[in-house]
């Protein structure tokens, strides 16, 4: 299975920041949640295209109107004028940007989002319920709250469930899309995973570093009083200088945490800083290893932060958290589609739970993918080393748990983990971590490249400009 970004890895606001001539970096996990709808991976501006037709001089407009034709397919202005709204209302960045020239270049990303989703159409490319389901808790999961509270935060931001639910569609289409016409089709070299590892030892890149970092989350509710807030806020100061004290962090995390983690001490698991929530990332830079930081508020609550370790990749004494973990595997086919595949290997995890049945007799006999006559085993892993949708499913498990079945571009999954390790890296794990780090880069390069040349191919129709 091929490391991609996950879905919640998009880019966001900074990328059309980084078009005006600002700064841009890519959106974490884990932060503001109408951000799963701004956008799909990050684009370079395109090139205006020779067939693209000139913009039509301003004229005021009150109705709903068409901005834009992309292959006849429509943009409206309420469309362009949401997706303003939004990102004016959850990125700073975004307030210093001309509204003007905000607008142009939200229209310009529906454009090439509206021709790339056409081209995933083309393609036969789909994403089914199951898998937006499970992208929904994921959204939930990594901003700290239930389904429900999503729901309801979601319905607070003006969005309805069901354009939710199909934005959630279409960046898994354009995931998958990117996976099929990018991702397979990049390769590094020895020779540039050498240069990679020599430059990192001489000049260390701070956004290339790993990080493991373990977290307790004192929950703040959406409609908690001031009151509340000071007292949870109290609470979070208390562990941190329990923490600081030197207090066994893992226990404190099972005691106090309101987070999913707790059941792992807190840990979030050895990652480059980048698939980190900024946040995160801000708040213990300076922090050593051991070291305690916070609380630090987000939209989730409070957070109480341990340095477990920090190393760069391809350094010598690298050292990740490894994984080692077993599944089975089923496809979705003509024969059997997902729910099938689902509901087969929830009946598994309840023998399993239940004792009548062996995760790894199950895997052999019933796992359609090469780790089945290893009863399922795939060994030590490393992080990254997954699709997203299985490893964030994977460090959610405690040593031997079972996960709920779990969807992904492969089929479906049932999930067990069998140990976990902090283990320094043998010379061959350093260089496939180095080489990951410069894959994930050449493959931002190449889609950029990729989408502009889907954009250029478009036939673009602008109409009347977009107007607030």
């Amino acid at each position: 299975m091929n490391h991609i970004r996950s879905i919640l890895t998009l880019a966001c606001l900074a990328t059309l920041a980084a078009a005006a001539g600002a700064q841009g970096q890519g959106q974490r996990p884990g932060l503001g949640i109408t951000d799963i709808m701004r956008a799909g991976p990050r684009l370079a501006p395109a090139p205006a295209a020779p067939r693209t037709a000139p913009p039509a001089a301003p004229v005021q407009r009150s109705a709903e109107y068409i901005v834009a034709l992309v292959n006849s397919e429509p943009i409206t202005n309420t469309e362009v004028q949401t997706r303003v709204e939004r990102i004016l209302k959850e990125n700073a960045e975004a307030q210093r940007v001309p509204r003007a020239e905000l607008t142009r270049l939200v229209l310009e990303r529906l454009i090439a989002e509206r021709a790339q989703l056409q081209q995933a159409k083309e393609a036969g490319i789909k994403v089914d319920e199951l898998a937006i389901d499970q992208a929904e808790q994921t959204v939930a999961r990594q901003n700290q709250m239930s389904l429900v509270e999503l729901r309801s935060r979601v319905a607070a931001e003006g969005i309805s469930p069901q354009t939710f639910r199909n934005d959630l569609r279409d960046q898994l289409l354009l995931t998958r899309l990117r996976d099929r016409e990018v991702e397979a089709k990049v390769k590094v070299s020895d020779i540039e995973v050498d240069q990679f590892i020599r430059d990192q030892r001489t000049s260390p890149n701070a956004a290339t570093q790993n990080i493991n970092i373990a977290q307790v989350l004192v929950a703040v509710p959406e409609s908690a009083s001031d009151a509340q807030v000071a007292s949870l806020q109290q609470r979070a100061q208390g562990v941190a200088q329990r923490a600081r004290a030197g207090e066994d962090f893992a226990k404190l995390a099972q005691e106090f945490s309101d987070s999913p983690d707790r059941a792992v001490g807190g840990a979030l698991g050895m990652r480059s800083a980048d698939r980190y929530p900024s946040l995160f990332v801000e708040a213990t830079q300076s922090t050593a290893v051991n070291g305690i930081a916070g609380p630090i508020r987000s939209g989730a609550g409070f957070h109480v932060l341990k340095v477990l370790a920090k190393s760069q990749p391809g350094a010598a004494d690298a050292v990740v958290t490894q994984t080692q973990v077993r599944h089975i595997l089923l496809r979705s086919d003509a024969k059997r589609s997902t729910a099938q595949a689902v509901a087969q290997l929830a009946e598994f995890k309840e023998r399993i739970q239940k004792g009548t049945g062996d995760f790894a007799g199950l895997a052999r006999d019933n796992s359609q993918d090469a780790s089945a006559k290893e009863g399922g085993d795939l060994g030590w892993s490393r992080p990254g080393q997954f699709v997203p949708e299985f490893e964030e499913a994977m460090n959610r498990l405690a040593p031997g748990q079972v996960s709920d079945p779990v969807v992904s571009r492969f089929g479906v999954h049932l999930i067990q983990v069998v140990a976990r390790r902090d283990a320094k890296l043998s010379q061959a794990e350093q260089r496939e971590a180095a080489r990951a780090v410069l894959r994930e880069k050449k493959v931002e390069e190449a889609f950029e490249t990729w989408a502009q040349e889907i954009r250029a191919r478009a036939y673009v129709e602008y109409r009347e400009p977009p107007q607030s």
